[in-house]
């Protein structure tokens, strides 16, 4: 499968992956061949990529981080709880978290182990979720990511399921900002932000008062925006004085939100997301944090086209456990000139080249694409 932009996405052109609506419903299957109708959708939803079958990538497979069906049972029980905090007493909104903290941690159990079977880094695909449910899958995906950066410094188990749990309650908070603001579609006003960076507090307020769970897991939600040189909110405290685990959950947290489709701007790729936590690592984010994240997430997913160094184009085929900058190539282009019989290059044999840039718009000249 190719991971192309929907901006090239031509009738015919076969689905290599089902899209899902944030309820877990398929708008539209795989092995399904496009049409107009289905194109024009896409690009309403601002759905930025697909992956397609086409010649050029038969045989290149996409393992996300989690099965489907494990992914949407964990939906489900999150935004089950999500939708009973409220504006009522906290009190009240924390007997609704202390009865899904044991449902929490069976979901981190089961990511942990997913993450474990997995011989390549983490991938999550780029799914369609309609935007009321935005929360709820940031918050698994973020889950998912964390748990990865967590796994690949060592934690040991009972820190990990700590830190599970902050990071599926990291935006709890955001269930008591109006929705209005929330949902904007443009630039939110001074007071609109006031409001939203509110939710880091009330995520705290509401945590603090588990009896089942860590203090820690509240601080979680309430330092996740703090950055390591005091300009993150809601206390502006800097390095040392924020906990390491809101460190790690800052990384996944900022890394997902690039990399999702949002009604006010385009998704990033995961390349891309990476380049501006490098700008920040060392100022705003931990060093070790981002250097653990990179070693844990595919940077360069499978299926994705690439230009190299030297100018050959090829489309990663196979991850490099721990290099993700250094993945396996089926190069397609030498030359300017599309190969009749391509070849495998593994980057990590072949220290002098490297990824200069991408493709998503790259189209072959010797077939269709079926």
């Amino acid at each position: 499968m190719r991971l192309i932009s929907t901006r090239t996405l031509k009738p015919g052109m076969i689905l290599a992956t089902t899209v899902y609506n944030g309820q877990g419903q398929a708008l539209i299957q795989e092995k399904v061949s496009i049409t107009e109708r289905m194109i024009r959708r896409l690009k309403e939803l601002e759905v930025q990529y697909v992956y397609i079958e086409d010649r050029l990538s038969s045989g290149i497979k996409v393992k996300e981080a989690v099965p489907y069906a494990v992914r949407q049972e964990a939906v489900n029980t999150i935004e089950e709880t999500f939708r009973k905090i409220n504006n009522h007493q906290l009190s009240i909104n924390a007997v609704a978290l202390e009865k899904s903290a044991d449902e929490f941690k069976v979901i981190i159990d089961t990511v942990l182990k997913e993450i474990k079977l997995n011989d390549e880094l983490i991938t999550i695909l780029t799914d369609v979720f309609t935007y009321d449910s935005y929360i709820v899958h940031h918050s698994f995906n973020v889950t998912i990511y964390t748990l990865a950066i967590g796994m690949e410094l060592k934690l040991p188990p009972k820190q990990l399921e700590m830190l599970g749990l902050g990071a599926i309650l990291h935006d709890i908070g955001k269930m008591l900002v109006p929705e209005d603001i929330l949902m904007k579609p443009d630039k939110l006003t001074i007071d609109e932000f006031s409001e939203v960076k509110k939710h880091s507090q009330h995520g705290f307020n509401i945590l603090r008062q588990l009896h089942s769970v860590s203090l820690i897991v509240a601080h979680c939600a309430f330092q996740h925006h703090e950055r390591l040189d005091g300009s993150g909110y809601p206390r502006g405290i800097k390095g040392e004085d924020i906990h390491p685990f809101a460190k790690i959950i800052a990384v996944a947290d900022v890394f997902d939100a690039m990399t999702s489709n949002r009604v006010y701007r385009r998704a990033m790729l995961p390349h891309e997301a990476l380049e501006v936590l490098y700008a920040g690592a060392g100022t705003l984010f931990d060093k070790n944090v981002v250097e653990a994240f990179r070693h844990s997430v595919a940077i360069y997913p499978n299926g994705l086209v690439v230009i190299l160094s030297d100018g050959r184009k090829g489309i990663v085929s196979k991850q490099n456990k721990g290099l993700a900058d250094r993945p396996v190539l089926r190069i397609i282009e030498e030359n300017q000139i599309e190969l009749l019989t391509p070849y495998e290059l593994d980057l990590k044999t072949n220290l002098d080249l490297v990824i200069h840039d991408f493709d998503a718009e790259y189209e072959s000249n010797l077939t269709n694409v079926n």
